[in-house]
């Protein structure tokens, strides 16, 4: 079970093919298992109660089974976890390719652990996991490309969970995309805890876009997209760079989190918004079918009606393909948890529904503008007549259709959208 983020995602792949090299076969979470491993998150309140309710429905599943716990949740609370009842090993973030060493030893044992055996390492510490992966479920691969965050955002505690920026080798990550591509991947995400600080911790000034200029003259690579970014990157001298790439999909997925000056300082955000708005501007004019989504947190402590609005305005005034809202999850061990101002339940959940309205009818608007246009559009999932995928802006499509289009990019004419997903026909 995977709870959080892509990179998650991503090591439990990993985790998962180096159980099958051990001759173990990967189950289902809902069905009887003799393992279950939980890969968690601790990135809201929820995220903490969803870890919680995994493992012990694990426990319920199968009370003989062997019950796993890695991951941000484990990291933070190693004791918390132990406390659970059918919980035989917890590591953090540091050792998750040594799962399966710990499951043969309680397979060897023959018998549950009486208490939970803890091996949870000084992230701190920690370097760089060796960690790659040679299939994936979709057409579309992540590689996790960067570990670790180095801002000192006052409402994350993911820098505590997952330590210092640490960066996959440049050599490590050509080979592991080159072999996805030879098993038939024709897209690849390349993602991290901050992705936009890939390269900080090497000596040479090796950086994200130098990985990319790499990745894109790869034989066979078709798209190449980005995890979550930073928009502080989007500077002029990157743009320049991305925008002469052959295979990057025209998509930016950026972490904005608010669009008033005063609350992205409370936060200890890192640009100012004329700056971001600069740099949407710039890349517009560099990649002309450029498209952004973003994401936001709304009733930060002290947000002011009057700040709201001006993160309503700029979403309005730039226009996002989609957006991710979040209310302010006050977080034990962060600065903002301590802040004076806090917010009630009432007041982020009205927030965040007038900001969900706002950016449906920027993209009502904006799908204006696609509807008659033709895409190209790399198919992912073929059922019941109907076959969906995305086009290099990350536009979600679908056609009526009897063939098998998984994995095939085919010309599609865009005639509806009913507010997720653009319908159309085969050209």
């Amino acid at each position: 079970m995977t709870l959080g983020c892509k990179v998650n995602q991503y090591e439990s792949t990993a985790i998962a093919e180096e159980f099958e090299k051990h001759g173990f076969t990967i189950g289902k979470f809902s069905e009887k298992c003799g393992i279950y491993i939980i890969n968690s998150c601790t990135v809201t309140a929820e995220s903490d109660r969803k870890t919680r309710q995994m493992i012990r429905r694990a426990a319920r599943h199968n009370p003989n089974a062997y019950v796993l716990v890695t991951g941000c949740y484990a990291q933070l609370n190693p004791g918390k976890t132990a406390g659970i009842d059918g919980v035989d090993f917890i590591c953090g973030n540091s050792n998750k390719t040594r799962l399966v060493d710990a499951a043969l030893g309680l397979i060897a044992s023959g018998e549950k652990n009486h208490a939970a055996d803890i091996k949870v390492d000084d992230i701190k510490a920690a370097p760089f996991e060796p960690m790659t992966i040679h299939s994936s479920e979709r057409t579309r691969a992540y590689v996790k490309i960067e570990d670790g965050c180095d801002n000192s955002c006052t409402y994350c505690i993911v820098p505590q969970a997952r330590g210092k920026v640490r960066s996959k080798s440049p050599e490590v990550v050509v080979a592991e995309v080159r072999g996805l591509i030879e098993s038939g991947y024709r897209e690849v995400v390349l993602t991290g805890i901050e992705t936009a600080s890939y390269g900080k911790d090497f000596a040479d000034h090796y950086r994200l876009i130098d990985l990319l200029e790499e990745v894109d003259k790869l034989d066979g690579i078709e798209r190449i997209r980005l995890g979550s970014l930073d928009p502080s990157i989007l500077r002029p001298e990157f743009v320049e760079r991305i925008a002469k790439l052959q295979h990057f999909a025209p998509n930016f997925h950026i972490s904005m989190q608010a669009a008033s000056d005063r609350v992205l300082g409370a936060m200890r955000r890192k640009y100012n918004v004329k700056m971001v708005e600069e740099y949407i501007n710039d890349l517009r004019e560099k990649l002309p079918t450029v498209t952004f989504c973003a994401d936001f947190i709304v009733g930060f402590p002290t947000e002011t009606e009057e700040e709201f609005l001006e993160t309503a305005a700029f979403v309005r005034r730039v226009g996002f393909t989609h957006l991710h809202i979040f209310p302010y999850s006050k977080r034990a061990g962060t600065v903002a948890a301590g802040m004076d101002g806090q917010l009630s339940d009432e007041v982020k959940a009205d927030r965040l529904a007038r900001l969900d309205a706002i950016g449906r009818e920027c993209v009502y608007k904006m799908a204006e503008g696609y509807i008659g246009a033709q895409k190209e559009v790399l198919f992912e999932l073929c059922e019941d007549g109907r076959a969906v995928g995305h086009t290099p802006e990350f536009l979600e499509v679908a056609v009526i259709t009897s063939d098998d289009l998984h994995n095939q990019v085919k010309t599609v004419k865009l005639n509806g959208f009913d507010g997720n997903v653009y319908t159309g026909f085969i050209v």
